[in-house]
């Protein structure tokens, strides 16, 4: 099973059906995870899916993004040595606020093998959004993706490595995925709040049938001037 979603480009986004930004997808009798609050589906933020490219690194040794969802807060260490470029963009489109008011669009589970990935950070809500660049970094040729794991995501025809805005964090034990999708780091605090993600019920196509909605992303760290 791959991970497959526009990871960065303006490709196949005139495919998809867009979510009507008046459009409430919460209903009083859906039961979601003890310890998420209901909130009201943002809709989609097409003005956000055309960001200039960012050029700048990340110029601390360490540097973690928090993102806080109507389900908890959650930490990400970002993998500043082994994924300087892909760190950099993703803390570049943090700092921008790019991802706030975005939503976790994908909650997938393996019919046979259980929890798989949360898939989030498209601005168009459908999976088929992105910052309107790309980005390529190959990822470290012995990478798993064990839970927690965070990684961006890219259609099966882009190249290994290919990343835009679109992340997921792996929910099972080992996706059992080839090293193909670009490493943004590791949850290291708050993993209550994916588990919690994870169990959001979701329809067949994968969709949260109740909304799942970044409401802040911050950076720790430091990002060169280039970066901003």
């Amino acid at each position: 099973m791959l991970v497959a979603a526009c990871g960065g480009g303006d490709g196949g986004r005139s495919s998809g059906k867009k979510k009507s930004s008046s459009s409430t997808v919460v209903t009083a009798g859906e039961a979601i995870p003890a310890g998420c609050k209901r909130a009201q589906d943002p809709g989609d933020h097409t003005a956000e899916a055309h960001q200039k490219r960012p050029s700048g690194q990340i110029t601390s040794s360490t540097a973690t993004v928090q993102m806080q969802t109507n389900c908890g807060a959650f930490t990400i260490t970002l993998a500043v040595k082994d994924a300087p470029k892909t760190s950099a963009s993703f803390a570049t489109l943090v700092k921008r606020g790019f991802y706030d008011g975005l939503t976790f669009h994908r909650v997938s589970v393996d019919p046979t093998r259980g929890p798989f990935v949360i898939q989030g950070g498209d601005p168009l809500a459908n999976g088929l959004g992105g910052p309107g660049y790309s980005v390529r970094e190959k990822p470290p040729a012995d990478l798993k993706y064990t839970k927690y794991t965070v990684a961006m995501a890219k259609t099966e025809k882009e190249p290994a490595g290919t990343s835009g805005s679109q992340f997921f964090v792996v929910t099972a034990d080992d996706a059992a995925l080839p090293p193909d999708y670009a490493l943004v780091g590791k949850v290291t605090d708050g993993k209550e709040a994916i588990d919690r993600i994870g169990k959001v019920p979701a329809n067949g196509n994968e969709e949260p049938i109740v909304p799942v909605v970044i409401s802040k992303a911050t950076l720790d760290g430091t990002l060169s001037a280039t970066g901003s």
